[in-house]
């Protein structure tokens, strides 16, 4: 007994902390909306990264893979200890799409603030929207909110001047605001759950942040709005993931 117990510790440890942060899953999903032709989306979310390692390098081979019309990062952008972020940039600097890079705040941006943040993210050639809104394509508008849970989402501000009929990407950090979102926007993407990070089987995760509200990942809808909660990248607390691999979603919206 004492032998078993043994083994499974050490594939739990082995897993944990040098198989699953890097192996990094790309999920596909296709939906519809107001769009005059397909747009392709990369969702990314809670990158926290230092620089460029192995799990960021394997993100942007992907990205290269994947070649999307748009790549949107909800929160959690940077590493807690990274810094004065000089790496950090290093990683944004290499994420390129047709229809731009935008980012919004996580719980980390506000609690650990880069200072002149939008003039950083420009200088890495990324958006970063709070409480604004900026369109992508003639149709398609993005919408981009302080987190809800450690800062002021303000939506109504952030709609102001969006055209009806096009289609809506909402980005803001925890999800619990869909609560309050859903029918304002046609596409909500959030992250900060991490999925659990931990998983075990059967059991509810062990531990998540709070903001996270009812979700936990994947696709909901309400009110004629669907919002994807992603797993993310990157890890947070400690540097170990268990049945709950990091990722990148790949969104396609077909009209």
């Amino acid at each position: 007994m004492a032998l078993a117990l043994i083994v499974i510790a050490s594939v739990f440890i082995v897993d944990a902390v040098w198989i699953e942060p890097n192996w990094i899953e790309v999920t596909h999903s296709e939906i519809h909306g107001p769009v005059t032709a397909p747009l392709k989306i990369a969702h990314l979310s809670d990158i926290h990264t230092n620089g460029l390692g192995q799990r960021e390098q394997r993100m942007l081979e992907i990205l290269d893979e994947e070649k999307p019309d748009l790549i949107v990062v909800t929160g959690d952008t940077l590493a807690t200890h990274a810094g004065d972020y000089t790496q950090c940039r290093k990683v944004y600097e290499r994420l390129h799409a047709p229809l731009g890079v935008w980012v919004v705040h996580g719980n980390w941006e506000n609690w650990r603030p880069v200072k002149h943040e939008h003039a950083f993210y420009e200088s890495a050639g990324v958006h970063l929207l709070v409480n604004a809104s900026q369109p992508v394509r003639a149709d398609v508008w993005v919408i981009g909110l302080d987190d809800p849970f450690s800062g002021i989402a303000r939506l109504d501000t952030a709609l102001a001047g969006v055209p009806r009929g096009v289609f809506t990407i909402a980005l803001f950090h925890s999800p619990f605001y869909f609560d309050l979102a859903a029918g304002q926007a046609n596409l909500c993407l959030t992250g900060h759950t991490h999925g659990g990070q931990v998983r075990l089987p059967f059991l509810h995760p062990l531990w998540l942040p709070g903001g996270c509200g009812r979700y936990l990942d994947g696709w909901y809808e309400e009110s004629g709005s669907q919002m994807y909660v992603s797993r993310g990248v990157g890890m947070s607390i400690l540097p170990i993931r268990f049945l709950c691999r990091p990722e990148i979603a790949i969104i396609t919206v077909k009209p």
